[in-house]
This record gives structure tokens, C-alpha cells and sequence, in this order.
């Protein structure tokens, strides 16, 4: 009932299975505190909590996790904090996850100091670090734009014995395209090859979107072709990656032509694919071409987004003017 997002069935079934006593676990509770917090409903999940302890159920660590989670999902940070120290207070160790969690929400609200402080507190309470609270510092890092740092840290983590992972390595590669540091992430690629790091699509498609938007169209083709002879199967993303680019690169017909190539290679074109193509040809001045492909796009069910809208009421404009003088 949770997962389907059925709250107040379920909190009518806990009543009543309090009501016929039916002895609940911490975790009947906490199935339920955390649907709440994960919908935004702290109040709600806090009332699930009182009950809790009014049935002489003291909540555990994954309870608290789900509270923090709430908050942070939130941005109410102070809030989220307050929840992490009552539960250190009432004697309830926090794991690592907690930490985790905490960590990601201060770095989602950029206040990366207060991520850090965490990170160096998580060592004296005797737990270690994961993979996934490094990656969580370096996702932090990197978009703020402190690319250098999260590389500094690359190094503590592999110094204290964890190992990095696809992900990990990716969260950084995108630091180094989005940074604009290109040679960087083209260094990082090949070390990520040569470590025996099994790429896939999301890799690729980083890199190849970093080179077209700084014009290396040449280098983002060569490794678009490389995606089949690896096993990979581009899939729309990395379609309407390239086509944006080629379009960029003034070269709408070889956009075209890759547009057109998506449903023989059983990737069919979405919606994002058709505004990045009629925007490309508007762009370069085709606007006859641009002008045929709407009809298409509403036949199969998508609609032309706002920045393609804008281009179309232009054009009409336009030729009104024309039409008058």
C-alpha cells in the first residue's frame, strides 16, 4: 500500500491492528514513516513515530534514517540535523548511512563545509567511509565546481582502500566535461579503460556531450561509432547528444541523416530527438525542413517544447512582416 502511494489505507490498517492487539515490529512502523518522509508528509511520519513510543516501541536507526531522509528531501537541513543528534542523545548509534544521507543532503544544498565536517566526524566514531559516501563528497564537489578537490579525494579513497565504481569514476568524468577541462576527461577515460572499469552507455554518453559542446564534434563521432564495437547500444540520449552537436557544428544534414538512422537501429526517435532536430535546422537555416518534421513528431505523439514553440511563432511572424511589405 506504500509503494503504491495507498498513506492513509495503510495508517487505517497499523490503527487497527493496534486497535485489535496485534503486536507491531519496528519495521511495520517504519515501512510507514518512511512512505511519509519520501512524500514529503514529515508530520505525518512524526505522528507514526509518537505513536511508536506511546506503544513502547523506541525507534531504531533505519526509523531515524527515514526521518533524516524526509528532511533533507526537503532542505530543511537544520531539521534533518536535529533528528541526527536526538538520535545519537536517546543512545542510537548512527551507521554509516546516516552519515550518507546526511552528507547528500548538505551537498545538495551546497553547504559542502558542513559535508565535510561529517565526512571528518565519521572516523572517529569508528565507522569507515563507503564508496558511496566518497561518491556523494565528489558529486558535492564537482558541482560546485571544485574538480581539483573531488580528484584530491579520488586519492584518499583509493589510499584507504576502497575501490572506485563505475559510478564513482563517472560523477568525476562529468566534473571534468561540465569544468570544461576536456583533455583532463579524456585522460580520466582511458585510465577508467585501462583500470578494467566496464564502461557503458552513461560513460560514453558524458564524454561524447562534453565534446560536442566544446566543438570536438571529430573526437565525439569517433567515440559514438566505438559505442557498437564495444557492445553498446546508443540509446536516445546519446542520439539527440550527437544530433544537437552536428547541428552546433553547422552540419544539419549529417544530423539528419543520424536522426533518420535511429529507427533501423531499433532506437526510436522521442520526443527530445524531434525538438533537437527542428531546432538544429532552424538553426542553420533550413527552415523548409524544419517546418516538415512537426507533422510527423504530433503523429506520433510528441509536442513541440517551448524553445521550438518560440521558433515556430517567430517564423510566422516573420513572414507576416514580409507578407505586408
Amino acid at each position: 500500500m506504500c509503494n503504491s502511494g495507498q498513506h492513509k489505507e495503510a495508517t487505517r490498517l497499523l490503527n487497527e491492528m493496534v486497535d485489535n492487539n496485534i503486536s507491531l515490529s519496528i519495521f511495520t512502523y517504519t515501512i510507514l514513516v518512511d512512505a511519509y518522509c519520501k512524500e514529503g508528509m514529515i508530520s505525518e511520519a512524526e505522528a507514526i513515530v509518537d505513536t511508536m513510543r506511546k506503544q513502547g516501541i523506541e525507534p531504531k536507526v533505519v526509523t531515524y534514517n527515514a526521518l533524516i531522509n524526509g528532511y533533507c528531501l526537503q532542505n530543511k537541513m537544520d531539521k534533518a540535523r536535529g533528528v541526527f543528534q536526538l538520535m545519537i542523545k536517546k543512545g542510537c548509534a548512527p551507521n554509516i548511512l546516516s552519515y550518507n544521507i546526511m552528507i547528500n543532503g548538505y551537498c545538495k544544498a551546497k553547504r559542502l563545509d558542513k559535508a565535510m565536517e561529517l565526512f571528518h566526524e565519521i572516523s572517529q566514531t569508528g565507522l569507515i567511509p563507503d564508496t558511496v559516501t566518497y561518491s556523494t563528497l565528489m558529486q558535492g564537489m564537482c558541482q560546485l565546481g571544485r574538480v581539483s578537490t573531488a580528484c584530491e579525494l579520488l586519492k584518499k579513497m583509493v589510499a584507504s582502500g576502497q575501490v572506485p565504481d563505475l559510478v564513482t569514476c563517472s560523477i568525476l568524468l562529468d566534473g571534468f566535461c561540465k569544468g570544461g577541462k576536456l583533455e583532463e576527461a579524456l585522460k580520466f577515460f582511458q585510465a577508467m579503460r585501462n583500470s578494467g572499469v566496464e564502461l557503458n552507455i552513461v560513460s560514453y554518453s558524458i564524454l561524447i556531450d562534453g565534446l560536442c559542446k566544446t566543438g570536438h564534434i571529430k573526437v565525439a563521432k569517433e567515440l559514438f561509432c566505438e559505442l557498437s564495437i564495444n557492445g553498446l547500444k546508443p540509446n536516445v540520449y546519446a542520439y539527440a547528444i550527437m544530433i544537437n552537436g552536428f547541428c552546433k557544428e553547422g552540419v544539419p544534414d549529417e544530423a539528419y541523416q543520424l536522426f533518420r538512422s535511429m529507427e533501423d537501429n531499433d532506437c526510436l526517435p522521442n520526443s527530445c530527438c524531434y525538438n533537437v532536430m527542428i531546432q538544429g535546422f532552424f538553426r542553420n537555416g533550413y527552415t523548409s525542413e524544419a517546418t516538415q518534421l512537426p507533422t510527423e513528431m504530433v503523429s506520433k505523439g510528441f509536442s513541440a517544447n517551448l524553445w521550438t514553440a518560440t521558433l515556430f511563432v517567430d517564423l510566422i511572424i516573420r513572414s507576416n512582416k514580409s507578407i505586408l511589405i
